[in-house]
């Protein structure tokens, strides 16, 4: 990038004297810029005729010229990073940005939050992390989950806060008496991101490959196999009813690409750029819903604010601030919630432990200060007695007398506030004669860990999406936890249990025969909750439609920014 060079340059020239006028030879600034007199020579005058600085020359060799400095060094990266937003050059914008980490955050400040760019309404978010690849299947960030709602589609799709799925790349369905034959009927005026028609042999080849994935094969046991029954029309035939299936087509872990393109959507929003450090969606001028009202969304990647604790789009991963990342307290606080999603513990019963010592744990859990007392950020976290509204743990008689054993392994893994949890539990079950041994996996999901066999307790986070009771019914069937946390009797017999609930074409009778599985569950002291997170969104005045959804983030159909007055 030429203007990134040149501007190091001038830093380099600028540094020694922090812009005063400068006394100095040209050797002394060729060796400054690591280049030679000739180069350096034509650097004065570029730099000069820029108006940057004024260099006057003194004849002979050796001699001192007057270095003269009429700009600084940030007012030039402002400069330059406005005219690369402009043009459209946001790598360019944010490889100036990263030129000076110390500065960081006072040159991306103007360039946060909702602008008007080139008569683009654009909303930049500054995030804390590299995203992970937008993929078919399952993912474990919010943020990556968020993004697939909207680049992709699925047959069908939950709208805002509801927990009953919706027609989207199918406008309706409907289902033969015996459950088990599902027709969607595929609107007629689809596209692709890449402009092309949306053929129903595409969808059919998407949902047949998503199925491959051994998650997604779990979730869709019960299809037999997916017909082209109509240009227009998918039918799935089942060998056992799933009144869950539209739900499970709504879940963004069932959204659908382009067979042959597999980061070509047909959501709302567009994929242009997905690079470490920048992510940026457009809309989609043909997409089949309502059309979003802003033309663009960019996640500008700045990693190194968080690693400097200069603040990000994220105090937390669940309080996000659209805008100046270091300021919150300027910002207006635009949405918050109570998440349904919590943190878990569950407790493998075995010759080590037993039931009656499972209760006793969860009740040291429950009935002591302990979640109360975690030396956490105030207002980031409530500790809950119920696994949903309404789902309460059970209430056990204190058991003091039973002692626990010597001996117990937890393994947890993300987030980070079950490092604090993990401490605790540790003191107070040293307090109570036994010793903790704590495992971390470092990673957000139960996937891929080694230690799970050996351990006789478990933490980590559940994250309920749209519809809190089929996502709940979704953990279940896919999660790897199960398979080591209960005996291969107590699998079969959950998931024969899961396959004759959803089997009820009552969605009130699907809903209480969960909940009963759930209730068994903590009664036999295998899961307990812990805490739910709350969620927050603070935003600049003049960023409008942002509302909290059931992920911690917000519809980006919905935001919006007021035109300019001028």
């Amino acid at each position: 990038m030429r203007q990134l060079n040149r501007l190091n340059q001038y830093q380099r020239l600028w540094q020694p004297s922090s812009g005063a006028p400068q006394q100095v030879t040209v050797s002394e600034l060729a060796s400054r810029c690591f280049c030679s007199e000739r180069h350096i020579r034509t650097l004065l005058r570029q730099a000069q005729e820029a108006g940057w600085l004024s260099w006057h020359a003194q004849s002979g060799r050796g001699k001192r010229g007057e270095l003269t400095f009429h700009v600084t060094p940030e007012s030039l990266r402002n400069g330059m990073m406005e005219e690369a937003l402009k043009s459209g050059q946001q790598h360019n914008a944010l490889e100036l940005a990263q030129l000076a980490p110390q500065a960081l955050r006072a040159l991306l400040h103007p360039f946060l939050g909702g602008h008007w760019q080139n008569d683009t309404p654009t909303l930049r978010i500054p995030y804390y992390r590299p995203l992970e690849p937008l993929k078919p299947g399952f993912l474990p960030g919010r943020a990556e989950q968020h993004l697939v709602g909207h680049v992709f589609s699925g047959l069908t799709r939950f709208h805002g806060n509801s927990s009953e799925p919706t027609g989207d790349l199918a406008h309706h369905w409907e289902v033969s008496s015996e459950g088990l034959r599902w027709h969607f009927y595929i609107r007629s005026t689809l596209h692709w991101h890449n402009g092309d028609k949306v053929e129903t042999d595409q969808l059919r080849a998407s949902l047949v490959a998503l199925f491959t994935l051994p998650a997604l094969r779990q979730l869709f046991n019960s299809v037999q196999h997916i017909e082209v029954t109509h240009p227009q029309c998918l039918t799935f035939v089942l060998h056992q009813p799933d009144y869950w299936l539209a739900h499970r087509l709504a879940s963004y872990g069932s959204r659908l690409v382009h067979p042959e393109q597999p980061f070509t959507g047909s959501g709302p929003f567009r994929l242009t750029v997905f690079e470490p450090d920048l992510v940026r969606l457009e809309s989609h001028e043909q997409y089949h819903l309502s059309h979003p009202l802003l033309k663009a969304i960019e996640y500008w990647i700045t990693p190194q604010l968080f690693e400097q604790g200069l603040g990000t789009s994220c105090r937390h991963p669940v309080q996000i601030a659209i805008g100046e990342p270091d300021e919150l307290a300027s910002l207006r606080l635009v949405s918050n919630s109570t998440s349904l999603g919590f943190c878990y513990l569950t407790l493998k019963q075995s010759p080590t432990l037993s039931e009656i010592q499972a209760r006793r744990l969860i009740n040291i859990i429950h009935r002591t200060t302990l979640l109360h007392t975690l030396p956490l950020e105030e207002g980031l976290i409530t500790p809950t007695q119920e696994l949903l509204p309404g789902w309460q743990i059970p209430q056990w008689p204190e058991v003091s007398d039973i002692p626990l054993p010597e001996k117990l392994t937890l393994v947890y893994h993300l987030p980070v506030e079950l490092h604090t949890m993990a401490n605790q539990l540790q003191h107070y079950f040293a307090q109570q004669g036994c010793q903790l041994t704590v495992v971390f996996h470092d990673a957000k999901t139960w996937d891929g860990c080694q230690k799970l066999a050996d351990a006789d307790i478990m933490m980590g986070d559940r994250l309920i999406g749209e519809a809190p009771e089929y996502t709940l019914e979704q953990w279940l069937r896919c999660d790897a936890l199960w398979p080591y946390l209960l005996s291969a009797p107590q699998l079969a017999h959950l998931q024969a249990t899961l396959d004759a609930v959803q089997t009820q074409s009552d969605e009130h009778a699907r809903q209480a025969g969960l909940k009963a599985i759930f209730t068994r569950l903590m009664e036999s002291a295998v899961l307990t909750p812990l805490f739910n997170y709350q969620y927050q969104i603070s935003a600049p005045p003049g960023v409008n439609g942002i509302r909290l959804n059931t992920r911690g983030w917000f519809d980006f159909t919905e935001a919006w920014l007021p035109a300019p007055k001028s």
